[in-house]
Order: structure tokens, then C-alpha cells, then sequence
């Protein structure tokens, strides 16, 4: 079967090798540079997504903490597993039991992905930990795991095993338009015809779709995820709970610097995406109020900012999901959403929806 994938982030990536693995012809078209857009610009993470619980996304958080051990098993260079604290306060955004079951909920989903057990730790230890944290009303944290990745250096690193197995990547070529029905692939000055098509371009799927005069019945929100990269090193991740809000606040290990991350932002133009001031203020507010060694602006060493496509019922509005959808049109097959750390397990579910 010959086949054009579009896209070249993670899920392009790896939906590319699915196929070659088969034995496919395939030709995966990046209008940029492979991984140099929202999949170079994550929180560096390979996670199941504890937060996701609260939402009751249980089969999204199982499947991701099985694949975490799949990354750290073919790339354990550039994938290693990485415990995080979750500090409790008296009179915290969550209770410390509504925490405690949330990691004992993790830790049995995670049963046979191999990661160590969540634990609570005392205030003491915590501080040994994280010596600059404030101990005022510190009852202590519960630690649980995941994974920390080098996201761009990863991603090539799928790239290659994509390539070795066959698929042809085509770096800085545009895809105009796409035609479900004859799976006419149309670049710039040239097209060529496929067996199927695969959009997966993640924040541009919904773009190429309307270019092609192609309708969906699904939509996507985009939101803006914003770090900033700070001095001091970390052996240890960090979850801050933010007061007021449902979110948290990554402080992650980055090299020789500490990561934190990230923003929840509407997202208009995903060409044009960077850290606004107030996302800015958003990060070293919080960080601030939980350690004692100030960051003020002129202390960031770095800032980026990706897009995370959620996606969306244009019939139900209040239905977005974290959850990826497939749908099939033709030869054409939109991919609407996805994770990084399921990228994997994404394109095994693309390559059998291009079956029948």
C-alpha cells in the first residue's frame, strides 16, 4: 500500500514507522524540520497524566504508563525514569487523602510498566529533597514516577528507525491539499496519488482540512503550554499546586537548569506561538511562593511555548478531550489530538483503521 503521512511531529513520526514496518511505501511531508515545532516544545515528560484522573480519563492514563516503559526500553538515552513530589499543605488545593488515592489509583494502572510505587515522605525528608522549599504548613509529599525525555533528540531518534525501515521523509515540503476520494496529495508545483493519506499534523490538521475544502465533524481547541528554563539543577521533579486553580506546576530536572511548566492558554495562531508576559508572571509567581530563592525575570535563562490540539465535537461543545480521535474518509484518515507518550500505540491504531 503506498502511503503520505503529514506531519512530521511525533505522531507522524511514528505513525510513518507503523506503516514501514509493514512493508508499506511510505512519504511523510514536514513543511518545517522534523520534531522542531509542538513536539520539540513539551514539558519533556513521558507520563500517564495524573491530573487526567480527575477527569476520569482511565483508559488514556492506563495506556500511557504501559507505554513510558516502551520508550525507556528502545531509548534509554534519552529516556530515563524520574520520581516527582507532589508537596501537602495544611490547607492545601487537595486534601492529602484525595492525593494518597490518587497515586495508589496510578500505581495499580501502572502494574507491569516495571516503575517503582508512589510513597509519602515527611516534611524532613521532602526539605533534604528540595532544600530551598518553604516548610511553613509543610506536612509533607507523596512521591510517585515517571519519565523525563529529551523530546527533540528522541524524536529523531524515531526518525531514524523510521527512515532505517523504509519510509522517505521530506523535510521543508508543504502539503496544499489533500483529495479523500482519489488521495491526491498536493504540493507545491507537484502531487502525487496514495493509497491512503494520514493528516496528522497536529495543530495544522484542522488548516489542511479547510484548504482542501474537506469537512470534519470534529474541531480543535488550541491551547498554549509556556516553561521557562531557570538556574539550578534538580535530581528531583516537583508538582506545585497552584491556590485557587486546579492546575499544577511542573519543576522539573532540565540538564544543568530547572524546567518549569506549564500555562493553560487559548491559542488563535499556531504559527505564532511564544510565552506571553503574563504566562511569565503566571510561572515565577508560583514558583516563588513555594521557595525561597526568588526568580525574577532577568534570571530566565530560556522560554518556549507549544501547542497542545484538543479535540473537540463541533455538535457538542462542552465535549473536549485529552483523548485522540481517528477518523476515516476515504482514503483520507484525519488524526485529531494525541500525546507524546502515546504516539506509539496512536499509530498501531492508525495503521489497522486503514484496513477496511
Amino acid at each position: 500500500m503506498k502511503v503520505a503521512v503529514i506531519g512530521g511531529g511525533i505522531n507522524g513520526v511514528m505513525t510513518a514507522w507503523a506503516f514501514a514496518r509493514r512493508g508499506d511505501s511510505v512519504d511523510l511531508f514536514e513543511k518545517g524540520r522534523l520534531m522542531s515545532a509542538t513536539s520539540h516544545s513539551s514539558s519533556k515528560m513521558l507520563h500517564g497524566g495524573l491530573r487526567y484522573l480527575e477527569h476520569g480519563h482511565l483508559r488514556l492514563v492506563r495506556e500511557a504508563l504501559q507505554e513510558r516503559s516502551w520508550w525507556i526500553r528502545q531509548a534509554p538515552e534519552f529516556a530515563r525514569p524520574l520520581e516527582l513530589l507532589i508537596p501537602i499543605y495544611r490547607n492545601g488545593e487537595r486534601a492529602k487523602w484525595l492525593v494518597g488515592a490518587g497515586i495508589r489509583l496510578y500505581d495499580l494502572l501502572a502494574i507491569g510498566s516495571g516503575f517503582p510505587r508512589g510513597r509519602w515522605y515527611s516534611a524532613d525528608e521532602v526539605v533534604e529533597r528540595f532544600p530551598g522549599l518553604k516548610r511553613d504548613e509543610l506536612l509533607g509529599a507523596y512521591g510517585y514516577w515517571d519519565a523525563r525525555m529529551d523530546d527533540y533528540r528522541l524524536g529523531l531518534w524515531a526518525a531514524e528507525r523510521a527512515g532505517e525501515s523504509g519510509a522517505r521523509l521530506h523535510e521543508f515540503t508543504a502539503v496544499l491539499k489533500v483529495h479523500p476520494a482519489t488521495g491526491e496529495v498536493a504540493l507545491d508545483g507537484s502531487s502525487a496519488r496514495y493509497d491512503r493519506i494520514v493528516n496528522v499534523a497536529g495543530p495544522w490538521a484542522e488548516t489542511l482540512l479547510a484548504r482542501s475544502g474537506v469537512a470534519s465533524a470534529y474541531r480543535l481547541d488550541l491551547i498554549r503550554g509556556s516553561h521557562i528554563v531557570v538556574p539550578g539543577k534538580l535530581e528531583h521533579g516537583c508538582v506545585l499546586q497552584v491556590p485557587g486553580e486546579k492546575r499544577i506546576l511542573f519543576v522539573l530536572p532540565h540538564g544543568e537548569n530547572t524546567l518549569l511548566g506549564t500555562t493553560e492558554v487559548s491559542q488563535a495562531d499556531p504559527d505564532h506561538c511564544l510565552p506571553s508576559d503574563e504566562e511569565i508572571d503566571y510561572l515565577t509567581t508560583n514558583y516563588n511562593r513555594c521557595f525561597f530563592e526568588v526568580v525574577a525575570r532577568q534570571d530566565i535563562i530560556s522560554s518556549f511555548a507549544g501547542i497542545r490540539p484538543i479535540v473537540a465535537s463541533k455538535t457538542d461543545f462542552s465535549a473536549a478531550s485529552r483523548e485522540s480521535v481517528i477518523e476515516r474518509q476515504g482514503r483520507l484518515i484525519n488524526v485529531f489530538g494525541g500525546k507524546w507518550t502515546t504516539s506509539r500505540a496512536l499509530a498501531e491504531a492508525v495503521v489497522t483503521k486503514s484496513q477496511y
